[in-house]
């Protein structure tokens, strides 16, 4: 007999937690994925914080034949999770019990009992990860369509320095788009729709921008593009990136022989008088504003 023909159904796997039931999720997961071509539905019920919560989500487990799997750290709340299981016959699994149970007889530390504790704790992380990611789909004109949902936005000629400052201020934390300048083309539409002040025109010296171009030329062995380092055409170049900098009202920022900590730590000080930000971000060890 096939063995696809005798997989047994079973109910869905509940995921419960006072938090947002990642942890739960990911082992539950870590898990099934052993099992390939499951059909295992994976319910995560967060932010379950009253008893009320705990008694009707038993009684739809009990309904479903389903498996409650759990990582409550409020105490309370998970004996009164495990007694309705056990009360209702609805199987259980919880994931943090005996261990909490052990470091609270052993470390005799009150636990703070706070959901979602280890996330906010290491929040910066998390948000620096989001960040990069963020950055790197938003690299070089890419999906603008994403536009307003950038922090920071650059905008400049090719070799202006776009990319390596957007990386930068993407390690600490923020979420920057950047849009390439070139003859012929267009910007996006977005580029001049979203707010003016979180766009930041990149400002470059012919002279260092024609060296700039001559080093990725060499790098990629194509120096029979004059055109990229014309002089003449370099000019043109700059003077039309000047004149979208005026005609959407962007911050420019001269970049010319600055190291990216300097043009960084610059974009973060106007941002952080423009919009008062005195939050984590700018607070932070990161960058250093002054």
């Amino acid at each position: 007999m096939n063995e696809e023909n005798t997989e047994k159904q079973i109910g869905p796997i509940y995921v419960v937690s006072g938090g947002k039931g990642l942890a739960g999720n990911n082992m539950v997961h870590s898990l099934l994925i052993q099992y390939p071509n499951n059909k295992v539905p994976v319910i995560i019920v967060p932010d379950q914080h009253e008893e009320k919560q705990l008694i009707e989500l038993v009684a739809k487990a009990k309904q479903e034949d389903a498996l409650i799997t759990h990582t409550m750290v409020n105490r309370d709340l998970r004996k009164f999770l495990r007694k309705e299981c056990e009360e209702k016959g609805v199987k259980h699994i919880d994931f943090m019990g005996e261990l909490a149970d052990y470091l609270d007889e052993k470390l005799h530390i009150p636990s703070l009992q706070s959901p979602g504790l280890y996330r906010e704790i290491n929040q910066q992380y998390f948000d620096r990860i989001e960040a990069i990611e963020f950055t790197l789909k938003h690299d070089d004109g890419l999906q603008p369509e994403r536009l307003h949902k950038a922090e920071i936005i650059l905008t400049g000629v090719s070799r202006s320095g776009k990319t390596p400052l957007s990386v930068y201020l993407a390690m600490y934390g923020w979420k920057v788009a950047n849009i390439p300048l070139v003859n012929g083309i267009h910007p996006p539409k977005e580029l001049f729709e979203v707010d003016p002040r979180r766009v930041f025109g990149l400002s470059i010296s012919p002279g260092q921008l024609i060296s700039h171009r001559m080093k990725r030329l060499r790098d990629i062995d194509n120096t029979s593009n004059t055109n990229y380092v014309d002089e003449k055409l370099v000019n043109l170049e700059i003077r039309n990136a000047n004149f979208i900098f005026e005609k959407g009202g962007f911050t420019v920022i001269n970049i010319s022989n600055k190291p990216v900590e300097t043009s960084a730590n610059e974009i973060l000080n106007i941002l952080a008088n423009r919009f008062e930000y005195r939050g984590r971000r700018l607070d932070s060890p990161y960058p250093q504003v002054e």
